[in-house]
């Protein structure tokens, strides 16, 4: 964002934006100076790591920057079953794949980041949608755009700490502290 486009954004879209931003700067803070091996590397008893956890942010990101955009999309019951394969493609998230490079998901982290920023500075922040169907959420329940930011941040936020801990098992590095 230009110095011209942060002084229109005033007020609490300016502070959704520093919120998202200053989450978003400590997660990819973690991946600084990471070969893609320790990138992929598994540090604790978790699946996770530091390249694949900004791959997820991101993809989480995405799909609640188009939901915030244009509400949930058409859902079948089986899209919400928790199938065999349904899991393992949750857990290849969170890795790097063959031919995938922190660069790669560092790059596509920031496009997405620009693309939300934009619909913070241009969506209606009162605007609600119901939620999407799922095993975890009862019908019925509405959220603000304006929520929906806060919850990419705090998704943001939680997978920041996550990679933290297995950045510093890795080489000794902490974001903070």
């Amino acid at each position: 964002m230009t110095v011209s486009e942060q002084q229109r954004v005033t007020g609490e879209r300016a502070d959704i934006l520093d919120f998202l931003g200053k989450h978003r700067y400590f997660l990819r803070y973690t991946a600084e100076g990471l070969s893609d091996e320790q990138a992929n590397t598994r540090s604790t008893v978790s699946a996770l790591t530091v390249g694949g956890l900004i791959k997820h942010v991101t993809a989480v990101e995405r799909r609640w920057a188009e939901f915030a955009e244009s509400g949930a999309g058409e859902e079948t019951p089986e899209d919400n079953e928790l199938t065999p394969e349904l899991i393992a493609e949750w857990e290849r998230q969170f890795r790097l794949a063959e031919g995938e490079t922190l660069a790669g998901v560092l790059a596509e982290h920031e496009k997405v980041a620009a693309a939300t920023d934009e619909l913070v500075r241009t969506l209606d922040l009162d605007k609600t949608y119901e939620l999407p169907a799922a095993p975890w959420q009862p019908p019925g329940v509405f959220w603000s755009v304006r929520r929906v930011f806060f919850h990419i941040a705090a998704e943001t936020a939680q997978h920041a700490g996550h990679a933290d801990i297995i950045r510093e098992s890795i080489d000794g590095r902490k974001t903070m502290g």
